[in-house]
């Protein structure tokens, strides 16, 4: 399983970033972005799993980052990895941190979100 915490860290050693916690009204959700163009490349919420279309009741972590689009099929699995939560679906993928395991390419997949989203 891979954690809020964990993200954060690799965030701060890989891109000298901090979260960021701009919604008054949803003070967990936290935003990774670009120190020079304030775009978000992560924006981590929790979440009840029915808003996702999964079973429970208790609130998961969940991360959203932009893909391509050719390559957001692919990834989906309908588990781990889902359509953007509140987001673009052709251009965001959300991770179910709990069900997702920290040797899978989501860091892989945090770079791609930051290269794709570092351009003004």
């Amino acid at each position: 399983m891979i954690t809020r915490e964990t993200i954060f860290k690799h965030a701060k050693e890989k891109y000298g970033t901090s979260p960021d916690y701009p919604f008054q009204k949803f003070p967990n959700y936290a935003i990774l972005r670009h120190a020079s163009n304030k775009k978000w490349y992560a924006l981590i919420m929790n979440v009840l799993p029915k808003k996702l279309g999964l079973e429970g009741n208790e609130e998961i972590d969940v991360l959203n980052l932009k893909c391509p689009p050719e390559i957001i099929d692919g990834l989906r699995n309908g588990k781990n990895i889902l359509p953007g939560y509140h987001m673009d679906k052709e251009n965001w993928i959300s991770f179910v941190l709990d069900r997702t395991d920290p040797n899978e390419e989501v860091y892989n997949l945090i770079e791609q979100s930051f290269n794709l989203t570092k351009k003004e």
